[in-house]
């Protein structure tokens, strides 16, 4: 007798779901005897471990705070981890007790910014045996994406600008700063670069940039599951092992805007009180060859 395929359930009915139509539930694979390493586990190794404090927007002595690498379709998309390598359930008492501490805090530093009602903390865990935290931002009114779909609609949504978003990753990084820790994104800084030409440019002359697709909850490299290498796994006597995928390198969420190059003109304290002493020195000189030319204009001949 074929297998009755199961009912659709009733969450998809829900106003918060994000698919209307037909749909039909997936066929469940059978399970594996062997589940493969996340990563950090077995010989596979660590994204976290070996990402420098420079792809953060916030770091401290014992955690380490994130952002995607790119905006999403959320008001902000934030993620919490610890310095070591532990999972949730290695926690020493006194990591356990401050992640209770930084998952307020954070959330009160997200639920701060303006547009946002309700901060999801979510934890999965699936694909990375390194702990991390989600914090996902809900954007007021919309009542729609309340509930358990927050992450589906983060992929659906369009992203928000990049502005906006470095200024909400510049704001959350101070206001975690106030207790202690170091800062390491910045506000966008406004490009003042006059155009090369005051002639509109027409449409059949502009140049389209191709849309870069936003790298979501949902899509992130470190909830997506290896099915592969499980399938690779049902035989007891293959290598649980395997190659680990090359960590996305995105530009630095804080760094990238604020940090100014090596050679850039020094504009110090300093070096103004230097110009402008220059320019008081040059000011001095004139009035000393006021009596040569004074001296000058009496030796009149005399008549």
């Amino acid at each position: 007798m074929p297998d009755t395929p199961p009912s659709v359930p009733d969450f998809t009915q829900w106003p918060s779901f994000p698919f209307e139509g037909d749909l039909r539930v997936k066929q469940l694979d059978e399970p594996v005897p062997f589940e493969p390493p996340r990563r950090g586990e077995a010989d596979r190794e660590c994204t976290a471990c070996n990402a420098p404090d420079e792809a953060y927007i916030w770091v401290g002595e014992r955690w380490r705070v994130r952002a995607m690498d790119r905006p999403t379709g959320l008001p902000m998309v934030l993620i919490l981890e610890s310095r070591s390598h532990l999972d949730l359930g290695d926690l020493p008492n006194l990591l356990a007790a401050e992640l209770g501490v930084m998952t307020v805090r954070l959330e009160r530093a997200v639920r701060s910014l303006d547009g946002v009602a309700r901060v999801h903390v979510n934890r999965w865990g699936d694909g990375s045996a390194h702990l991390h935290l989600w914090f996902l931002a809900r954007p007021y009114g919309r009542l729609q994406l309340r509930g358990t779909f927050l992450s589906l609609w983060d992929s659906i949504l369009p992203p928000i600008s990049e502005d906006q978003w470095r200024e909400n990753l510049a704001m959350v990084a101070a206001w975690l700063a106030e207790f202690g820790g170091r800062p390491l994104a910045e506000p966008p800084r406004i490009q003042w670069q006059a155009p090369s030409s005051l002639s509109p440019t027409s449409p059949a002359n502009a140049v389209e940039e191709p849309e870069e697709e936003s790298a979501s909850v949902i899509e992130a490299a470190d909830e997506i599951p290896e099915s592969d290498a499980a399938a690779d796994l049902s035989d007891p006597s293959a290598d649980p092992s395997e190659p680990d995928p090359a960590p996305q390198a995105g530009p630095a969420p804080g760094s990238a805007p604020g940090n100014a190059p090596d050679n850039a003109p020094d504009s110090s304290p300093s070096s103004v009180q230097n110009s402008a002493g220059e320019s008081e020195e040059a000011d001095e000189v004139e009035p000393r060859k006021a009596p040569d030319d004074q001296q000058g204009a009496t030796r009149t001949p005399q008549s």
